[in-house]
């Protein structure tokens, strides 16, 4: 049989593919950190505080010529006269004079709320804020507003104060955590209106403190960041496909049936084309909030078949004859990957999954509901360690398997020493690279939260997260294309080449006609045949 082409391509050639391969790595860190600007954008809003006496449901704007009957603070005379119920929180998004934009793709705010320290009025333990917010949009200054939602929301309020609570220190403010307030997945409007009261009741917003004002802190994605990252996509996305297509026709006009290796090779290739779809595309056109939970499925599904292959390429490697090709055999380590993915989907259908009716929800704002995503993630997280430490237990014994091999070599003919050196160096590089671009991944990510957002080189600025972003994207797809290439079969005739090898193979260390077949119809490379216990037999 011919093998892979990893195998059969001369090293010169090797050589060219593997510097080709980096090329396009350093370009696609070039392009985030030169051509793309930063991923997100905060923007800061002060709600204004407007009256509302008769508390109906009318849209209350904070600016502009139809803007609310306003207090610029509650020490004013005017807020004397006035009941905590009459005191809407408006917000206006974007700011004067902008809009929003489909290219902005999401939009995600958080809410600050300045507090002054009263001894007589101070911040309960374990205390609850109710939010009765709504949310509306409009696509020009004129029309009227549009409901897109409304909810009552309860979130935990967590401050502290580093002063002693004495007269003394009365105005000063506590230190309040940020509180999330909504999550929109689609920005298809080009206004959005925010309206937030805090009802107060006997039960109801008691313990609070003395709130002074909201800020609110819009993050959405930049449109340059959204136009790069597309770019991207529409050209990985067919480039990924139709080496996917070449390769499983290579593997169909092999004589045998695909074994589990080569499966595992292409559900690769699928899943990594799965990922690439540029959906967004359309996502400017159409209002569909559901995109975000379909990213989110995208990298699940590419990473879930990722570690498949990992453990399955390890493992096939590893195994004897009578226990590859048996998908059975990974059960455990497949089963992990399986249940740790469906837990991390359930969280994220409770959370974004929740969002595409009520954009205000949030799983964190009661304890139960911490509690209970808190345990989501970590058996999700136990599930992926245990994995990790099955996987680094395979590679070590394949690592050792090789080292075995190694120390037959000198016994051997030169011809197929130099043969067999060639494969098993071949076969180590290509696990290191593996290991070297998980490693790189944790490295960059790393980098990326301890770094500022940009660095300065000279007169160039140089945005490090989406240089980040584009090139973690970038190096998988790299990968996955590399696995495909490298690993499709060759189909050049070799036989007349290695025919002396095989002579000596066979007259060194005679095979049953049974192994001889299994050889020629079921191992679809060299080296996953020699670095097996069959080998040894």
């Amino acid at each position: 049989m011919a093998g892979a082409i990893i195998e059969s391509m001369s090293t010169k050639k090797l050589a060219f593919f593997v510097f080709i391969i980096l090329a396009f790595q350093v370009f696609s860190i070039i392009i985030g950190a030169l051509i793309a600007p930063s991923p997100t954008s905060a923007i800061h809003y002060l709600a204004t505080k407007c009256i509302n006496r008769h508390r109906t449901r009318v849209w209350l704007m904070p600016w502009g010529p139809s803007r609310c009957q306003q207090v610029t603070s509650f020490d004013e005379p005017l807020a004397k006269t006035l009941d905590a119920n009459d005191i809407v929180f408006a917000v206006h998004v974007p700011l004067p004079n902008k809009e929003m934009s489909p290219w902005f793709q999401y939009m995600l705010a958080v809410l600050q709320f300045d507090i002054a320290f009263r001894v007589i009025n101070q911040i309960g333990d374990d205390v609850v804020v109710t939010i009765d917010a709504r949310l509306g949009y409009r696509d020009d200054l004129t029309s009227e507003w549009t409901t897109k939602a409304h909810s009552v929301e309860q979130r935990p309020l967590r401050c502290t104060f580093a002063l002693p609570k004495i007269y003394e220190n009365e105005g000063r403010f506590y230190q309040c955590e940020p509180l999330p307030l909504m999550e929109l997945g689609s920005m298809a409007h080009k206004y959005f209106l925010i309206n937030m009261r805090l009802p107060v009741n006997d039960t109801m917003n008691v313990g609070i403190g003395e709130i002074k004002d909201i800020h609110m802190v819009g993050i959405h994605q930049n449109g340059g960041f959204t136009t790069v990252w597309l770019s991207m996509k529409t050209v990985f996305s067919p480039w990924i496909f139709a080496a996917t297509a070449w390769y499983w026709r290579r593997i169909s006009l092999m004589t045998r049936a695909a074994v589990l290796l080569e499966k595992v090779i292409l559900a690769l290739g699928v899943s990594m084309t799965f990922m690439n779809v540029p959906l967004e595309w359309l996502s400017l056109h159409v209002e569909w909030t559901w995109t975000l939970l379909f990213e989110d499925a995208q990298q699940g599904a590419f990473y879930s078949t990722l570690f498949c292959f990992w453990i399955i390429f390890c493992g096939e490697h590893l195994m004897d004859q009578s226990q590859r090709n048996r998908l059975s055999v990974y059960w455990w380590q497949v089963g992990l990957l399986m249940f740790g993915s469906s837990v991390l989907f359930i969280f994220d259908l409770s959370e974004r999954g929740v969002h595409l009716s009520n954009p205000f929800h949030s799983v964190w704002a009661s304890e139960f509901g911490t509690k209970v995503s808190m345990t989501f993630i970590l058996v999700a997280g136990i599930s992926v360690c245990l994995y990790f430490i099955s996987l680094c237990r395979t590679v070590a014994c394949v690592f050792r398997s090789i080292s075995g091999k190694m120390q037959q070599l000198p016994a051997m003919p030169e011809a197929r020493r130099v043969h067999y050196k060639g494969i098993i160096f071949r076969f180590k590089f290509l696990m290191l690279v593996t290991l070297a671009c998980a490693a790189m991944t944790v490295v960059f990510f790393i980098l990326n939260q301890v770094s500022e957002s940009h660095w300065h080189w000279g007169n160039y600025k140089l945005q490090i997260h989406s240089a980040f972003l584009t090139g973690i994207y970038g190096m998988w797809n790299l990968y996955v294309f590399t696995i495909i290439f490298l690993y499709a079969p060759s189909h050049k005739d070799n036989r007349n080449k290695s025919g002396g090898s095989r002579q000596a193979d066979l007259t060194e260390k005679p095979e049953s006609q049974e192994t001889q077949l299994t050889l020629g119809e079921h191992w679809p490379t060299e080296s996953y045949r020699i670095t097996g216990k069959v080998a040894e037999e």
